[in-house]
């Protein structure tokens, strides 16, 4: 395939005036990147960039003067943005790196397809197609989409030396789009270089490694990344633990079709331990939500398949559902792949199965009373208060959530009796 012409978002009409505003006077706009790329591999097109002769300035008074929104979102780079009927096209100008530091660029624009191409990083990333949908290659781009190779464009060190970013990026798509062995150069550059990912902010760290993470199966670029030692330069809470647990983990995805998750996967392959989990949140800076959820994986306690019902629901109300369903779920995965090759663990596989269905469809019961009902019954206020509440809670939890607000105002009585 060498045309994307018949692709429903190539005719789109928001495009072709993206098109028809910018292929004039001689100046050319071109489709590049990402929607090219899974168009060719039969994948939904995502996002369309553009890449063009024109200046940004230019770019954005052509624009203007068609009627259309402009959005400056990165002229420093030689990008805007420009919004027909909802669409967002980054239109970025053709263009090459004066220097860089492995962590920014400073660049020159310019007219030459083949410099703008041989700027980029994977050659699959860097196809063109023109206004009339037909493929222009200048780094063999269509070959390595047909082989379901990635590899950077060039020499692969001095790719990686331009934007460190790049090693992560390797691994990223290749577990997206690469099939077999990673490509030997690419391989050698980002295990030579691995130490250059320290340089970089934890933001983009974990940003990348999120994305790979929420690919359909990001099992083999873990194993590679593991082998260059990449992984555990960006997450050394794995290094003792591993990531034996991941292929049984998207097994049991796809059985069970349970949402490809980033975060449980990152749980698959570090030790639950708070004080180490607590210390990776804060390097790569993880958002609140994310560390409260590595948090309560780390302080949930490990359930085992014999776990009564009533047993679970207890642990469920004092520990939180979170913590404890992820850790079901990752149980689960392990026992059903052992089960396997180990007949005698498909009742433990059941049992597994059977607790976190309870798990996912539990709902926190409500604790009867309060401490206004405590005070009323003439508890001081103060800490006893609280003491009150808590062994009367915990007498609630040990009987299933079963006594009534009248037995345990009851009981409560009879507490305060005895204090008298």
């Amino acid at each position: 395939m060498t045309s994307v012409a018949a692709e429903a978002w190539f005719q789109a009409p928001s495009l072709r005036r993206v098109f028809d505003t910018l292929n004039i006077d001689g100046g050319e706009v071109r489709v590049v990147g990402g929607a090219v790329r899974n168009s060719l591999m039969g994948l939904p097109a995502g996002d369309v960039d553009m890449a063009t002769t024109w200046r940004p300035e230019d770019v954005a008074e052509r624009a203007r003067a068609a009627g259309i929104k402009v959005v400056p979102t990165g002229v420093d780079h030689g990008t805007v943005t420009l919004v027909i009927d909802g669409t967002p096209y980054e239109v970025t100008t053709l263009r090459r790196d004066v220097a860089t530091d492995g962590r920014r660029a400073e660049v020159a624009f310019g007219t030459d397809w083949r410099a703008d191409a041989e700027r980029r990083d994977f050659t699959i990333n860097a196809l063109y197609a023109d206004s009339k949908g037909q493929i222009i290659d200048h780094v063999g781009g269509l070959a390595d989409i047909e082989s379901r190779t990635l590899r950077f464009i060039g020499n692969a060190a001095e790719r990686v030396r331009e934007d460190y970013l790049r090693i992560l990026r390797f691994f990223r798509f290749f577990a997206y789009y690469g099939i077999g062995r990673p490509d030997a150069d690419g391989l050698r550059a980002c295990a030579q270089a691995r130490a250059k990912l320290s340089t970089l902010s934890a933001e983009r760290v974990w940003s990348e490694t999120k994305k790979l993470l929420a690919a359909d199966d990001p099992g083999r670029a873990l194993l590679w990344m593991r082998q260059t030692g990449v992984l555990t330069e960006i997450l050394p809470e794995t290094e003792k633990w591993g990531i034996d647990a991941v292929p049984g983990l998207i097994a049991a995805e796809k059985v069970f079709s349970w949402k490809p998750d980033p975060l449980q996967r990152l749980a698959a392959i570090v030790p639950p331990d708070a004080e180490r989990l607590q210390a990776m949140a804060v390097r790569l800076r993880l958002s609140k939500a994310e560390a409260a959820y590595f948090a309560r994986f780390a302080s949930a306690p490990v359930v085992p398949a014999t776990l009564a019902d009533a047993a679970l629901d207890r642990q469920l109300y004092r520990a939180g559902a979170e913590g404890i369903t992820t850790r079901l779920r990752l149980a689960l995965a392990s026992s059903r792949r052992l089960s396997e090759n180990d007949p005698s663990l498909l009742g433990e596989t059941a049992a597994f199965q059977g607790l976190l269905s309870r798990a996912e469809k539990w709902q926190r019961p409500v604790f009867p009373l309060t401490g206004a009902d405590v005070l009323k019954a003439g508890v001081a206020a103060g800490p006893k208060v609280g003491e009150a509440l808590s062994e009367l809670e915990n007498f609630w939890i040990e009987r299933n959530f079963t006594p009534t607000r009248a037995a345990l105002a009851a009981r409560l009585e009879s507490m305060v009796s005895d204090t008298r």
